[in-house]
């Protein structure tokens, strides 16, 4: 027997609903036979919300049963929906990936190897150069956040608006290893500090912070991330500092 439901969806000349369009896939992906339901004005919208008591659409129905909206479809086939606030540490997965990804491809592209030292070395300059990318879509927010854990911005204020420029001008220095008089005392000097930081507010005071890390809007915890990204700009500079 065909599994059946029915979705009730904005469709208007100038917006089709993306959660509607999502429900719709996911329906299809486990096999169900749709019946796609178009709303395609504001008043039919919004009559159909009062008709049927509903805050929001799409509206999802299976064997005549009220299923709701997109996230109550994903809970409906056990997929994960994030909580407000939830922390989560996909950001920094996604962006080390692609900094190391972009490291081999350089490697191969002017060594003809993936796996050389200099890969190595690109993938923490450009990872710094991300991260300083990051933070400087919003250096507010970065700021704010920021100044919840570093000790020198909190003596200084100033500070945490430079900190994501020093970060992006080491890790551009580094890529092309040029002015290292300049890269190497700056990669140290902010990576040293931001690992006390880091240290003394997770691992001594016990405090439980978002990492300013990946900018001033992420769910990131404070804590081994940070940490990671101050020791790398750190070890970058005494392993530049020492060839």
């Amino acid at each position: 027997m065909a599994k059946t439901a029915q979705i009730y969806r904005m469709v208007m000349p100038d917006h089709i609903c993306p959660f509607g369009l999502k429900s719709l896939h996911m329906l299809r992906s486990h096999g169900y036979e749709v019946e796609d339901n178009w709303l395609r004005t504001r008043a039919e919208t919004d009559a159909f919300k009062a008709e049927r008591g509903v805050k929001t659409t799409p509206q999802t129905y299976i064997d005549g049963e009220r299923i709701g909206g997109n996230d109550d479809l994903r809970r409906f086939f056990g997929k994960h929906v994030p909580r407000d606030g939830e922390t989560s540490y996909r950001p920094v997965i996604a962006l080390f990936a692609m900094t190391a990804l972009m490291a081999l491809a350089l490697s191969w592209a002017v060594t003809g190897a993936a796996l050389t030292v200099m890969a190595g070395e690109w993938f923490i300059s450009l990872s710094m150069c991300v991260l300083a990318l990051l933070k400087l879509q919003d250096v507010e927010k970065f700021s704010t956040m920021f100044l919840n854990y570093d000790l020198l911005a909190r003596r200084w204020v100033p500070y945490a608006y430079i900190y994501p420029f020093a970060e992006g001008v080491a890790g551009v220095l580094m890529t092309a290893h040029a002015f290292d008089v300049i890269s190497i005392p700056l990669a140290f000097t902010i990576g040293s500090i931001g690992a006390v930081s880091v240290f003394k507010a997770v691992y001594l005071d016990k405090r439980e912070l978002k990492c300013a890390c990946v900018g001033g809007n992420s769910n990131v915890p404070l804590g081994f991330v940070s940490l990671t990204e101050n020791l790398m700009m750190v070890a970058m500079a005494i392993w530049m500092g020492v060839l």
